[in-house]
């Protein structure tokens, strides 16, 4: 896929988001803080090494809610790159019978990869593909989830992190 067609897809997802979020503030029943957290996992961009891969986010809906907003913020470091890429993903979770549930999701964000050598900084927006499972915990919730980002450094993580409930 060419660069141009990244560019289109990712801007077509990220227009999609935002009509997404612009549509859930604009309902009548308002979103809400339902939790914040963080996770931690192993990031692979294109053409480069493994890596670690660190995120904040945040978990706006309803509670008790399949579908929630997912704004956050990730980051990863190697071989003389770095990216930090604000999102907006949105995820929905299925009903497993179970105190487990699987979610799949997806959302856009805009990825900014810094060259260390040549001290030079690309923007360019992202697709966002998700999927994962959730773990109930008390106060809080455990997930394992892998990531794929179509972008100008396309990527592909696996991470684990918690989300703390808002009281």
């Amino acid at each position: 896929m060419k660069a141009t067609q990244k560019r289109q897809m990712a801007a077509a997802g990220f227009a999609s988001a935002l009509v997404l979020a612009a549509l859930v503030a604009a309902s009548p029943v308002r979103a809400e803080l339902t939790g914040v957290g963080g996770s931690l996992g192993y990031a692979s961009p294109e053409n480069l090494d493994g890596t670690a891969s660190l995120a904040l986010h945040a978990e706006v809906g309803k509670r008790d809610s399949r579908v929630a907003m997912v704004p956050n913020m990730r980051y990863w470091n190697v071989d003389g790159y770095s990216d930090v890429a604000p999102n907006l993903d949105v995820a929905y979770q299925f009903d497993s019978g179970e105190h487990w549930r699987p979610y799949v999701g997806g959302g856009a964000g805009l990825n900014f990869v810094h060259n260390d050598v040549t001290n030079h900084t690309d923007t360019s927006p992202g697709l966002n593909m998700i999927g994962g499972v959730r773990f109930p915990g008390e106060g809080n919730h455990y997930f394992v989830e892998g990531r794929f980002t179509a972008s100008d450094v396309n990527e592909v993580a696996l991470v684990t992190g918690i989300t703390f409930h808002a009281r």
